[in-house]
């Protein structure tokens, strides 16, 4: 039997996509982030539009931790289809709560679990009508019935359905009474509370629930983005819809209803990128967002967008590959496709975020970057970050911020010039000047992706031409200066090193934290840009064994590195992770351990060397 659990365990629930669960489960999560008590949620959900397995995880941590737990203390097996695999999940000493008005005796079959069968679908077929209702409110009764075993305050549940439906308040009442129906059988039925169950904290003030689309969209809107143009694809169609939404609000003149921004869904990404690139031109902060397929094909107006200098931000979030891939699973396998993206010498400048608070504020800091290179740049989420609920710091902005737009000419810059050359460098610092076109006459120049010289004219001519691209090269190393730095972790003091990006960085923190108690410190950096500043390369000199985290099958992470640094290979030791599920603590640990320490000797090789 599982012991005392209090605020400590993780619950996943097994629905049928398309059945509204995820309004149920939300709920669950919300209500104990709204106890205090820090909260993470996952959704595992399918890739077609209905009637596939899908199945939501909630992790309570009363340490924070927000990686998934890689165990279930508590399966609600809401599917018959998947029933045999959901129970094969369940720790040992664990629970699982099933729909009995069909019994299944085989769920029984396992003695070291606690099976708690209620009778969801006949409670409400006697108490709704209507088969889409009775649906609905089955998922919500199953809410009810976790409510009573973890012992949730049902009048925070009600203060939430009461926000959520606040224009439709008949839907609360229908509600409350769904989630009244599981939580008095629960009550009357089941040992309530759980060993595993839920107690008022103080840990989550000053915190917020959101997801790394919604808060990139609406970093987006606080960057001064005007331009937005996609082609939907998965999992990114959820950051347009919200930058939309936003600029609903915000971007409409109260008088005559003015747009003052565009939303433009294109045919494919190639258009859409080429849309970006063109109002970026124009002088617009403009934007896009897509998955791995639309960033290849957005490979030749990415060439197009660096080697003619031209702003463009793209998010790119990225899933499961090649191909179609698994479209709904996380993975971080567009690494070196962005890096590199397009023919010929090319290099891209990436950011990798960790959390939503990152895809906030990396939103500004990537406009920012774009336009002061004048190159694209993109910010590299994951499914992981983009879809799933997350805990994170309330997000705060400085109200004095002020865009960076780089060396642009205004009107009056360039009537005092006797001549503009569109690709001189002028500073040394590899950056030329831009015009706007419009602003004068004096100030155009030719900005195709054809050769042309520092002077902005058309050539064939290889001396002029490798001017230019040296030139490029030198802004590169100027771009090192200005990314965001590396988040460096020194405080173990180890000749061990861990290395990583993006959304593994919960996990590693977890993992550091169970490899200390084990008495095997080790130091952490996370690489949080593209190029690698001098301090990825001081901490990579730094130590003797260093492991290099990522989630996907060909050691991109590490491959960069080792193209990019001048670390020595043979220091560097993978731990790659490509389920398409997020990754936990304990796949870091086991792949640590198993480096460091001893292995035992076999029997027959202790006897041969005696």
């Amino acid at each position: 039997m599982t012991t005392n659990r209090i605020n400590d365990f993780t619950i996943k629930i097994a629905t049928v996509n398309g059945t509204g669960s995820a309004s149920a489960n939300t709920l669950l999560m919300k209500s104990i982030f709204r106890s205090g008590i820090p909260v993470m949620g996952k959704n595992y959900f399918p890739s077609n539009i209905q009637g596939l397995p899908t199945w939501y995880e909630i992790r309570v941590s009363r340490e924070g931790h927000l990686a998934r737990s890689g165990s279930v203390d508590l399966m609600v097996a809401m599917n018959a289809e998947t029933y045999s695999r959901d129970v094969k999940e369940v720790a040992p000493g664990g629970y699982l709560v099933y729909d009995s008005t069909w019994p299944r005796p085989a769920l029984l079959g396992r003695s070291d679990i606690t099976v708690l069968g209620a009778p969801l679908a006949r409670m409400c077929n006697e108490s709704f009508n209507g088969v889409r209702t009775r649906i609905l409110m089955k998922n919500i009764c199953y809410a009810g019935v976790l409510a009573a075993l973890l012992e949730l305050d049902l009048e925070r549940i009600r203060e939430l359905l009461a926000e959520t439906y606040a224009k439709k308040p008949q839907l609360v009442e229908s509600n409350m009474k769904a989630i009244g129906l599981g939580y008095d059988y629960a009550r009357q039925n089941f040992p309530c509370p759980l060993p595993l169950k839920v107690e008022k904290m103080d840990r989550t003030a000053g915190h917020i629930m959101i997801d790394g689309n919604t808060a990139a969209a609406l970093g987006c809107v606080f960057a001064g983005a005007t331009v937005a143009a996609w082609y939907p694809i998965t999992p990114s169609t959820s950051l347009m819809d919200a930058f939309k939404g936003f600029c609903d609000r915000t971007r409409i003149e109260p008088e005559g209803g003015a747009k003052r921004f565009a939303f433009i869904q294109a045919e494919d990404e190639l258009a859409a990128i080429g849309m970006v690139i063109g109002a970026s031109w124009n002088g617009a902060r403009a934007f896009t967002a897509t998955s791995g397929p639309g960033i290849s094909l957005m490979n030749e107006f990415l060439g197009l967008a660096y080697y003619a200098e031209v702003p463009a931000v793209v998010f790119d979030i990225q899933r499961v590959g090649p191909s179609t891939g698994m479209p709904t699973r996380t993975q971080q396998c567009d690494v070196m496709e962005c890096a590199y993206a397009s023919h010929g010498d090319t290099r891209h400048v990436c950011l990798y975020p960790a959390n939503p608070e990152e895809c906030f504020y990396m939103a500004a800091q990537a406009f920012d970057l774009a336009e002061r290179l004048q190159t694209p740049v993109m910010v590299l989420s994951d499914i992981d970050i983009g879809m799933n609920d997350w805990m994170c710091r309330d997000l705060r902005w400085d109200d004095a911020y002020r865009p960076d737009r780089g060396k642009i000419l205004d009107r009056a810059q360039i009537e005092k010039l006797e001549k503009f050359q569109r690709y001189f460098d002028k500073d040394g610092d590899g950056i030329p000047y831009r015009t706007l076109p419009g602003v004068h006459p004096k100030g155009a120049y030719f900005a195709r992706g054809s050769g042309h010289s520092q002077y902005g004219t058309y050539t064939e001519d290889s001396t002029e031409y490798q001017i230019v691209l040296d030139r490029l090269m030198k802004k590169w190393d100027t771009a090192k200066k200005l990314v965001p730095r590396a988040i460096i972790d020194a405080t173990a003091g180890s000749e061990l090193g861990i290395v990583s990006l993006g959304s593994c960085d919960s996990a590693i923190r977890e993992a550091m934290a169970i490899l200390q108690a084990r008495g095997v410190g080790v130091n952490y950096m996370r690489v949080r840009s593209f190029p690698f500043s001098e301090d990825v390369e001081r901490f990579l000199a730094a130590h003797r064994l260093l492991f290099v985290v990522e989630q996907n099958r060909d050691a991109q992470l590490k491959s960069l590195l080792t193209l990019e640094t001048a670390v020595e290979k043979s220091k560097l030791r993978s731990l790659l992770h490509y389920s398409g599920l997020p990754i936990c603590s304990s796949f870091i640990v086991d792949g640590v351990l198993a480096e460091v320490l001893p292995r035992p000797v076999p029997q027959q090789t202790a006897s041969r060397t005696a």
